[in-house]
């Protein structure tokens, strides 16, 4: 079983896109904004995930797709879980969505996007949200690295993760598209934190750094989930890369499906349990 940890199967209507999408669209990944932001249906997810051998994916819903979102996990249990991307800025009404989104739609994991609201995850802000994803047992996705667009880049160090993680140690963070180029910073901290992870979303296996690879055949086997963020990168494409890493297979298992199957508490479908 491969589980693809970060989807978002429906960005933003083209005339609601912002900026920054079009700009790490075009510069970062030389790929024209328009052709990402259609609309899709759930069927067309599934058929990416069948080609690409990923049996569960974890959809990302952004703003204004979020009971859509949660409509696609209502009808595929087997197949998708839920995930959202919230603004903790707006305190008390974040902090019931997620009690509304964990109840209606069993959400599974709260994102958060430190560049796109100018505040590092150590910011007051973002406390009530911990608070709520410790009491409910939901992880939180807190996206790392420089920025693609010219965005703010400082607050989204991982270091900003030491003061969460020592105040709130019960709480599950996932660092999301990876760490660049604060690698030895991540992999040190995810060796402090047994509640601290990664994810590879927006990175081709291929290009991963080999000190990650390194981490993940060794100490960090239990540490790294396996993402593409498509549409921006070819499901598909990234799933074969992750044959090509010379893993072992408990490491490779582990990589593609152990890893999220535990941290976000995903079940293999009816149809994998049969092929077993």
């Amino acid at each position: 079983m491969a589980i693809d940890a970060f989807v978002t199967p429906l960005l933003w209507p083209p005339d609601r896109a912002p900026d920054y999408f079009r700009d790490v669209v075009t510069g970062t990944f030389g790929r024209d904004p328009d052709e990402l932001l259609v609309e899709r249906s759930p069927e067309d997810i599934l058929g990416v995930m069948d080609a690409a051998g990923v049996e569960c994916a974890v959809l990302n819903a952004v703003e204004g797709r979020v009971d859509t979102v949660a409509e696609w996990v209502r009808r595929y249990p087997d197949r998708f879980v839920m995930s959202a991307e919230l603004d903790p800025r707006r305190g008390m009404a974040t902090v019931r969505e997620i009690r509304r989104l964990h109840a209606e739609a069993d959400l599974r994991l709260v994102r958060m996007v430190p560049f796109a609201i100018g505040l590092g995850p150590d910011h007051a802000a973002y406390y009530p949200v911990y608070a709520t994803c410790v009491e409910l047992g939901l992880p939180v996705s807190v996206t790392c690295g420089i920025p693609g667009p010219p965005m703010p880049a400082a607050i989204q160090h991982p270091l900003l993760l030491d003061e969460v993680c020592r105040f709130f140690p019960e709480l599950v963070v996932i660092m999301a598209h990876g760490a660049d180029p604060w690698w030895a910073e991540a992999i040190r901290l995810m060796m402090r934190f047994p509640n601290l992870y990664l994810m590879t979303s927006d990175w081709a296996p291929k290009r991963l750094p080999s000190s990650l690879i390194s981490y993940l055949s060794g100490r960090g086997r239990s540490k790294i989930l396996f993402a593409t963020g498509y549409p921006v990168l070819d499901m598909a494409r990234c799933r074969a890369q992750v044959d090509e890493l010379g893993l072992d297979e408990a490491t490779r298992q582990a990589y593609l499906a152990g890893n999220a199957a535990r941290v976000l508490g995903i079940q293999p479908s009816r149809k994998t349990q049969s092929s077993q």
